[in-house]
């Protein structure tokens, strides 16, 4: 899929690595949307809900069937899970949460950049662009990320594809269904 979209559409030449890169303001933002993560043979797939502030984000992660999975939520004193039989834990940030929970980093700090198609805050990225000046393809925290439009006049991401060059590597996909 990312191979299509990159066929089609013209690339300019990557952007350089720029130290601090500013991206986007922390905007807060609410998306629905489907969510695959991969390590191997741990894996976790379903439907999720995410409420972005900056600073917090609660996330619902339940079955395609609507079914609740796991409801977690963070901010810098750490990230918490609730499971639907009553099982709570708690970890200083996502990725160890994530890593624990799911067997799969996710790297939500980074993603709620990402799915945004900009880089975070902070931190070095190199983007290669389309020719309306969209991001297709962002490095960043040694993730790979390739963003997918569902139009030539879409604004932002509807799928967006992650990759850790991990052994093995860490593959997450996300489909925003809706953004609010």
């Amino acid at each position: 899929m990312a191979a299509a979209v990159l066929a089609g559409c013209a690339v300019l030449p990557p952007a350089p690595t720029a130290p601090g890169a500013a991206g986007v303001a922390d905007l807060p933002f609410a998306v629905d949307g489907r969510l695959s993560a991969r390590h191997g043979e741990e894996g976790v797939a379903g439907a999720f809900t995410w409420n972005h502030e900056p600073g917090h984000d609660s996330i619902d992660l339940s079955t395609p069937l609507g079914q609740t999975l796991a409801e977690i939520d963070g901010n810098a004193d750490g990230v918490r899970l609730h499971l639907p039989d009553g099982t709570t834990d708690s970890a200083p940030d996502w990725g160890t949460l994530t890593r624990r929970a799911f067997g799969v980093t996710i790297p939500v700090e980074g993603l709620a950049y990402w799915i945004r198609g900009v880089p975070r805050a902070g931190a070095p990225a190199r983007i290669e662009r389309d020719a309306q000046g969209r991001t297709l393809v962002l490095r960043q925290d040694g993730w790979e990320i390739v963003c997918g439009y569902a139009d030539d006049s879409a604004t932002r991401p509807d799928r967006v594809t992650l990759r850790y060059a991990d052994t093995p590597p860490i593959d997450v996909r996300v489909v925003v269904d809706r953004w609010q």
